[in-house]
């Protein structure tokens, strides 16, 4: 055997593990949920092929209304986090005192865990003795105690806030350490030629961490279009599903109602939105490398 061929199988057996992997936890449960949702699988001894009537269901007023609502939730969500996020790092990237300190109280997010940490805002919503709700009566701005999770408007934004919460620790680190990957050079031949802060940042700070922002985005974007346990332990998708994003329904058809090929169809869709958001990236990645990513 010639010494490439031997490099060739030695890689192979490098990476069998990772594909034997990549078989057996996506690949395989994919195939098989793509199959499952041409059926009318249910909590029956008999499954029947019904071809393409489970998206024929989905596609529908109802659901085209969950998609815009999915997609409204996420762009609000996703822009919020990121806005924050590079405020948050610029702030700590500036030679500012007590810089270790802003990075610890940036904290809490991550050491609390993510359930506690949402039941921790359903109380804080609570129109009885909700932390918001209490400070809005004593500043005089509200008359009354307010339920936000009882309306479909503010139940909508108390998750949006609640996520981005959870989010915009994450964001500022990243965007943070792309701030600082950047030579000081730059930033100090900028001063000398009168450069002022907002001009430096136009045009220092933002172009160079244009990777990292793409990236973070595309990350925040995938993982908040997915967010499931934030809306299910606030409000269960209510009140009269105001807070009923595409993974919500998928579940409440799915596994509650027990209409397991319909689930199988509405998880289907999301796997496609989710595969256009990853194209979407792949190809911004390619055009901002010049064709370098292949």
């Amino acid at each position: 055997m010639s010494r490439s061929h031997s490099a060739t199988l030695f890689a192979f057996a490098l990476l069998l593990p990772a594909l034997l992997y990549i078989l057996a936890i996506v690949a395989y449960p994919l195939v098989d949920t793509v199959s499952l949702s041409f059926t009318d699988a249910a909590l029956k001894p008999v499954t029947k092929w019904v071809g393409w009537q489970n998206y024929g269901k989905i596609f529908n007023a109802s659901f085209s209304t969950i998609i815009v609502r999915t997609f409204i939730w996420t762009a609000l969500s996703v822009g919020m986090k990121m806005v924050i996020g590079i405020c948050g790092a610029v702030l700590l990237n500036a030679a500012l005192p007590g810089r270790t300190l802003f990075r610890i109280l940036l904290m809490p997010p991550w050491i609390v865990p993510m359930a506690i940490g949402i039941f921790m805002w359903g109380w804080m919503y609570n129109g009885q003795f909700g932390m918001i709700s209490g400070l809005l009566q004593n500043f005089g701005i509200t008359s009354g105690p307010i339920a936000f999770l009882a309306y479909g408007k503010t139940a909508f934004w108390a998750t949006i806030v609640t996520d981005v919460w959870i989010g915009v620790p994450l964001v500022t680190i990243y965007m943070l350490a792309a701030m600082q990957s950047i030579p000081r050079d730059l930033y100090e031949a900028a001063w000398v030629d009168g450069a002022g802060r907002f001009y430096r940042f136009r045009r220092i700070t933002l172009p160079m961490i244009v990777p990292a922002l793409i990236t973070m985005s595309m990350l925040s974007l995938i993982a908040t279009f997915n967010s499931f346990d934030i809306i299910w332990i606030l409000t269960q998708g209510g009140p009269s599903g105001a807070t009923t994003t595409m993974i919500i329904d998928t579940f409440q058809t799915g596994i509650r109602s027990s209409k397991y090929g319909e689930g199988a169809a509405r998880a289907v869709v999301i796997c496609i939105f989710v595969s256009i958001f990853c194209l979407v990236y792949f190809r911004a990645v390619r055009r901002l490398s010049g064709g370098a990513v292949k």
